[in-house]
């Protein structure tokens, strides 16, 4: 859940980011999303006409948008890939999978041109 708040705090496209960090946030976030598509879709089912269940997804997605496109950016930066990569997004279905395969690779050792390698950086922080 660190990660998650460490992300929504962190507006910045620039640095690496952990597969550790980017998939806590992923799947943290994904799943709020689901469960407020569901409640949306109940409440459109149940009530008619009561868009209060869209009008919050529509504001979390809206709040978290920006953030989760950094991380996504980041974690491609921690592979040595361009952040651009992200425009494979355009790309209905394939995109998406593309992307998240590449964010599955581990990172690039030591330091690349994004900068220093985050893996074993939690340890420290932690000790400190």
């Amino acid at each position: 859940m660190e990660y998650y708040f460490n992300v929504l705090k962190n507006f910045s496209f620039e640095g690496r980011a952990s597969r550790k960090e980017f998939w806590s946030f992923f799947f943290i976030n994904y799943s709020i999303l689901v469960v407020l598509g569901l409640y949306a879709v109940n409440s459109m089912i149940e009530q008619k006409e009561d868009v209060t269940g869209i009008v919050i997804f529509g504001i979390y997605l809206f709040a978290t948008f920006v953030q989760g496109l950094a991380v996504f950016v980041r974690r491609l930066h921690d592979t040595g890939r361009s952040g651009w990569w992200v425009l494979l997004n355009a790309i209905p279905n394939i995109g998406i999978v593309i992307l998240l395969i590449f964010c599955c690779f581990d990172s690039q050792e030591g330091s690349n041109e994004y900068g220093e390698n985050p893996k074993g950086k939690d340890i420290i922080e932690k000790n400190d």
